[in-house]
């Protein structure tokens, strides 16, 4: 099993690389199917921000375990302008980009934690992780 897998987001198609490889990780783990597509769909959310906001970044996602509890901790990364006002942007249905705004609050939903991080003019850090249960 992968200790840790990096995937560049600079395009659309990046997106669904990194969905399908937290997908594999996930299944590597013994998530359920439905488990699985959470993260598949938190790891769309993120990174699709990363296209739409930032135009560029990486999802890093990882894997730890010890005795029988494993987590799939997955972080997305970019340097881009960051969040001014990182609680108006966690509401459901704010958005900057005229989408419906449910890619940030939906991640987190979907996630077991999540941990946002975001200075305007250096980007910003999103740290979510899923426990198998």
């Amino acid at each position: 099993m992968a200790d840790e897998v990096r995937v560049a987001i600079t395009r659309e198609s990046d997106v669904v690389v990194a969905r399908q490889k937290g997908r594999t990780l996930a299944a590597e783990l013994g998530f359920s199917s439905c488990d699985q597509t959470l993260i598949a769909t938190a790891i769309s959310e993120v990174a699709r921000n990363i296209i739409t906001y930032a135009g560029a970044g990486e999802i890093l996602l990882s894997t730890l375990s010890g005795g029988q509890r494993r987590v799939l901790p997955i972080t997305a990364v970019d340097e881009g302008p960051g969040i001014a006002n990182l609680d108006q942007a966690m509401q459901n249905g704010y958005s900057t980009s005229g989408s419906l705004g449910l890619g940030l609050p939906g991640a987190k939903r979907m996630m077991d934690e999540f941990e946002i991080s975001s200075e305007p003019g250096k980007g910003t850090i999103i740290r979510m992780k899923k426990w198998k249960r």
